[in-house]
């Protein structure tokens, strides 16, 4: 596998190559064509310029900032080279801040950063001093012409990189219409913190699937093989109507699912005393 990017990671006077690799999967992915619904051949997308009407080859293509309507500025290569900032093939850590400190929003995409050789000590120390400290790094990378925030943390053996946003890409909650908060009733809170109670745990990431993903499959394969396929069940959810009364309901439910499993297991241990 070839890292995406390479360069060095610094903090203070410390430096290592590393390389940068995706962590993400995209195997479980379904992807699809365009096609033509007579004869089900694939859609070919081609280059035309809007002027000529004619097809042009990738050679004669370049790139172009509209900086207003229908009126360009070329791009070359040259023109990003001489954009590129001091840390366009350095990691350089700016902080170091307490893991709970940074909003989820911020975050983005996860990657791996692996030592390059004579980088593997310094690499195991930063891991090391960010996992005692309870810290992450904070820093910028340029990827693909574009400067991306980021944080480094350890995971594992490893550093974990997570492209983060600018705080300048996030839009403030005041320029939503969002509704004022209610105050709740004694009983009402009791109810809601005991129904997240009941569902309390840890997270189990492996728990949680790609139910769409897995049914979408399941139609696919059906077709490959001829068979029929069957839209399945929707069911709405119910009107509430009082809160407090749907509060009860949703406690209701998990014990009647616990009821229910309970009732299943003395079946299965009778059955297994009777066969006995």
């Amino acid at each position: 596998m070839r890292p995406l990017w390479k360069g060095l990671v610094t903090f203070g006077l410390v430096s290592f190559p590393v390389g940068l690799y995706s962590a993400t999967r995209r195997q479980a992915e379904l992807h699809f064509r365009l096609l033509h619904e007579k004869d089900q051949a694939p859609i070919d997308y081609r280059r035309f310029c809007t002027e000529e009407d004619v097809e042009v080859d990738w050679k004669d293509i370049v790139k172009g900032y509209e900086y207003e309507k229908g009126r360009f500025v070329v791009v070359t290569d040259e023109d990003f080279e001489r954009a590129g900032v001091a840390g366009t093939h350095t990691i350089e850590i700016r902080d170091f801040v307490p893991a709970g400190d940074i909003d989820f929003a911020y975050f983005e995409m996860p990657y791996w950063l692996v030592p390059d050789g004579p980088g593997r000590k310094a690499y195991a120390l930063l891991r090391e001093a960010l996992e005692e400290s309870g810290r992450v790094g904070i820093g910028t990378i340029v990827i693909r012409e574009r400067e991306r925030l980021l944080a480094l943390r350890p995971a594992g053996p490893g550093l974990m990189l997570t492209t983060m946003r600018f705080a300048s890409e996030l839009r403030a909650v005041d320029e939503l219409n969002m509704p004022q908060p209610a105050a709740a009733s004694k009983k009402e809170l009791a109810l809601a913190l005991q129904l997240v109670e009941t569902l309390a745990g840890p997270f189990k990431p492996e728990q949680y699937h790609d139910a769409y993903t897995e049914a979408l499959r399941a139609v696919i394969e059906a077709k490959i093989e001829g068979k029929e396929v069957s839209a399945p069940k929707t069911s709405r959810p119910p009107r509430v109507v009082s809160l407090v009364d749907a509060l009860r309901k949703s406690l209701a439910a998990p014990r009647a699912a616990g009821q229910a499993k309970t009732a299943v297991r003395k079946r299965a241990r009778r059955r297994e005393k009777k066969a006995a």
